[in-house]
């Protein structure tokens, strides 16, 4: 991949920054479902309101637009459009036969303005992640109480879905595959095996970056993991990182990510929510308050790459990228 040596080098000079919340973002367009569909979906016979991924066909330059904004506030890697760029998510909206387009738009317009940026300043190159987000579906966890031996999905499904939109993302121009929100280390393993795959079949190194959620204050990812136990199940492959993301504030990460810096032998990313959401489901952290607590992961050089998720914006990303310059990356031992 031919980003890979700028990207490794950048790493061993300095903290990454990672961009914010896309769909924080896009929630300020105040798009109607007349604007999700565009001329193109505009008798589709499913409603798609909500569907982000979809917009980067039909309202492509706002999706420019946030990234162009994130880039501007400092961000070294933003993240395609595709949280929910697989036919698993997409069976939701009946747009199963639009996952490879979709992703392969989503990179393309990331890697537009991206580029454009790295050709202002070569000395800050800007890379390419693409979002690969965990579906709605589990393949540890039965959905039905009653049959806790039901699975709504096989890892064979997740595996096939998960390569298609891989291949897409790379196609498009994906400088990383981000595997991110995981809350199921088991639908992240067939993400993974799907990438291998695709490395064989191209005979190409990937950076992969891989990013768990905690689901609240016992330290567990939904399927019950620990911290160490999601490491240890995902360090059987060469990854880029392993980090945190979404779930939680910055503060309540700060444990997680001193379990993984201790641990091991990647890179550490995080990229917490803006504080906890307040009753009505907002993130009121303001930037200087999100910033003050990242402070603490740079002083223990715990990061090597940090942004933001639910309720961060450009200014938090701003804050972020003034602080984090002052401080030394983690080093791989």
């Amino acid at each position: 991949m031919k980003n890979s040596e700028q990207l490794y080098k950048a790493l061993n000079e300095r903290i990454l920054v990672l961009d914010g919340a896309m769909g924080t973002m896009l929630q300020r367009y105040k798009f109607t479902e007349e604007d999700y569909r565009g001329e193109r979906f505009k008798d589709w016979e499913h409603p798609v309101k909500g569907n982000n991924d979809l917009l980067s066909l039909t309202q492509p330059q706002a999706i420019e637009e946030v990234h162009r904004k994130y880039l501007e506030a400092g961000a070294d890697i933003i993240e395609t459009n595709t949280f929910s760029g697989t036919t698993i998510a997409m069976a939701d909206y009946h747009m199963e036969d639009l996952v490879y387009e979709l992703n392969f738009e989503s990179a393309k317009i990331a890697r537009k303005v991206c580029d454009e940026f790295t050709a202002q300043n070569p000395e800050k190159p800007r890379f390419v992640a693409g979002s690969i987000g965990p579906t709605n579906k589990t393949a540890s966890l039965s959905p039905d109480v009653n049959d806790p031996g039901f699975r709504a999905i096989t890892f064979d499904e997740l595996r096939i879905a998960y390569k298609q939109q891989c291949e897409a993302l790379l196609d498009g121009g994906a400088d990383i595959l981000l595997v991110e929100t995981i809350f199921d280390t088991l639908n992240a393993k067939a993400a993974l095996f799907a990438i291998d795959q695709i490395q064989e079949e191209r005979n190409i190194q990937i950076p992969i970056m891989v990013s768990g959620t905690i689901t609240d204050a016992s330290g567990r990812t939904l399927s019950g993991q620990t911290a160490e136990a999601f490491l240890i199940s995902v360090s059987h492959l060469n990854l880029l990182s392993v980090g945190f993301n979404c779930a939680l504030g910055a503060k309540q990460l700060t444990p997680y990510l001193e379990t993984l810096s201790n641990n091991s032998e990647f890179y550490v990313s995080a990229y917490p929510n803006a504080g906890l959401p307040n009753a009505f489901g907002h993130y009121d952290e303001t930037p200087e308050q999100m910033a003050e607590q990242i402070k603490e992961y740079a002083e223990k050089c715990l990061i090597n790459v940090v942004g933001g998720c639910c309720g961060t914006t450009p200014p938090h990303i701003k804050a972020i990228a003034d602080l984090v310059k002052n401080y030394q990356p983690r080093k791989i031992v």
